[in-house]
């Protein structure tokens, strides 16, 4: 499931998400005209490398990116739920947030991964925060979801609280089940994730207060 838009109407530019996308975007960038040895190394000193560990990690880590794919669905997510969450927290709050959100997930697998030489990169983690804290303002929401069914291609429209409970479990599940065969599943910290989503489920209310804005749109 790919969620395309949700159901909202913002009414104000969501600057912060969108410097967010920008600096990602220009960072990975950089990674690319790296060569492959430099770009390894980078991993080793911002990236989040549990077995030797520096606390400033925890913030550079969420800026790095290892691939095309992963840059793109990470900054898309990004769009599609912090877009409307910043509308809702105002752009400096919403900015704070999202850093918590990060530093939270990457403690979380640094606890869950400790000793491990890998690097752990990625916004994923402070986006999960940005998705449980939709999650909390927004669960009615209709978000137009991109399904597969055998060889079709459709979109429905999902209420965000079973997508992104759906999503949230398939985190967990996956993180239990790395652990269970003492292995990272193809790479992928789940356990950021599921630190993230936590945090931002913990989190908003204290940076959006009871209001959740909610302007329905009828695109």
């Amino acid at each position: 499931m790919i969620p395309l838009r949700v159901r909202l109407l913002r009414t104000s530019t969501p600057v912060a998400t969108l410097l967010l996308i920008f600096v990602n975007t220009f960072i990975f960038l950089y990674e690319e005209a790296l060569p492959v040895y430099a770009r390894d190394r980078l991993f080793e000193i911002y990236g989040l490398v549990p077995d030797h560990f520096h606390p400033t990690m925890l913030l550079t880590s969420m800026f790095l990116h290892g691939s095309w794919l992963h840059i793109i669905g990470n900054m898309w997510f990004l769009w599609v739920f912090g877009s409307h969450l910043e509308n809702a927290m105002g752009t400096g709050k919403y900015l704070i947030f999202y850093i918590i959100s990060g530093l939270a997930s990457a403690f979380v697998q640094l606890v869950t991964s400790f000793g491990s030489p890998v690097p752990t990169i990625g916004a994923s983690g402070a986006i999960a925060g940005v998705m449980g804290g939709f999650l909390v303002l927004y669960p009615r929401v209709r978000v137009v979801t991109l399904i597969f069914i055998v060889i079709f291609i459709t979109t429905i429209d999902i209420p965000a609280a079973i997508m992104l409970l759906y999503w949230f479990a398939l985190q967990l599940f996956s993180g239990l089940g790395s652990i269970a065969t003492a292995t990272q599943a193809q790479g992928i910290a789940w356990f950021a994730h599921v630190g993230g989503f936590i945090a931002g489920i913990v989190l908003v209310r204290v940076f959006a207060g009871n209001r959740s804005r909610f302007i329905p749109s009828s695109f």
